[in-house]
């Protein structure tokens, strides 16, 4: 390492959300929506890491629900696409996501992409390697500053085919793009192949989630505008369905809160329930 150069680290975001999943296996009842251990190895926290504000068992526990949905959401979509024959993964905002080193028995079959900053896939094959799963020859990492350069062009150079169809997933990411990159980064997933699937995360505006999630999300807005990191775009549903369409994407559909308590929750003992922000954008092109 050249001297007084910092050590890569990963996003705080990518941190938390890894975190939330981890915390779900030892808090919440059984059975987990999703298990995912592989994350708290990654990050190696300090052994007092639940008492992290965030970490807040019944504060976060609705926002702890709707990362665990989503994760399980995403995991259910690629295994299905993968026997259908989709052999590409891609990852919009992968951060900390451990698919390929859950999974290997699908994921090895795939060609998986994962798109992010530098600093946190810098860290992440450092801590890879370090505990021993390496980084296989169909686990692509492309790192992007998304200031400056095209996730679209670097994805093409890193090995992706356009024209062999995708599963697509973005998650987590809208709240922090203006609408005009939200356009631009649909119109490049439409010029994939056709047979792909979009997954893409979007959320509602304050006066739409339920009471219940209003005084968290305005909390939430606090803390990430002090971070530096502030939310930027909500959106109602139908307008993410129009702008999806604007794009160019077809069989465009919304999944919503209610949907995801229906897949996941519903006969859950502990009350563990998603918050009503997150809605997912699908298309079928």
């Amino acid at each position: 390492m050249e001297p007084n150069k910092k050590s890569p680290e990963p996003d705080n975001t990518a941190v938390r959300t890894a975190l939330w999943r981890a915390i779900h296996l030892e808090i919440d009842a059984k059975p987990a929506v999703i298990e995912d251990e592989i994350g708290l190895k990654l990050i190696a926290p300090q052994e007092d890491w639940q008492q992290r504000p965030d970490m807040h068992a019944d504060f976060t526990k609705r926002l702890r629900a709707s990362i665990v949905a989503r994760a399980r959401f995403i995991e259910d979509l690629i295994i299905d696409q993968s026997e259908k024959g989709i052999a590409q993964y891609v990852l919009l905002g992968a951060g900390l996501d451990t698919f390929a080193q859950r999974r290997p028995d699908i994921a090895s079959k795939l060609q998986i992409f994962e798109i992010d900053q530098p600093e946190t896939q810098e860290w992440k094959q450092q801590r890879l390697n370090t505990l021993g799963y390496g980084i296989p020859d169909w686990l692509h990492f492309v790192s992007v500053d998304f200031e400056q350069t095209s996730w679209f062009d670097e994805l093409i150079k890193a090995g992706f085919n356009i024209n062999k169809p995708a599963v697509i997933a973005c998650t987590g990411v809208t709240l922090y793009l203006t609408k005009e990159a939200i356009m631009d980064t649909l119109h490049k997933i439409a010029q994939m192949a056709q047979g792909s699937v979009l997954a893409m995360t979007f959320y509602l505006p304050l006066a739409l989630m339920d009471e219940a999630d209003q005084q968290l999300q305005m909390i939430g807005e606090k803390g990430a505008r002090e971070a530096g990191t502030p939310f930027v775009s909500f959106f109602p549903p139908e307008e993410v369905l129009i702008m999806a369409h604007e794009a160019g994407l077809k069989n465009s559909r919304i999944i919503s809160t209610k949907d995801m308590k229906q897949r996941y929750f519903k006969d859950r003992t502990d009350g563990l329930t998603p918050a009503s922000g997150e809605m997912f954008l699908i298309c079928d092109f």
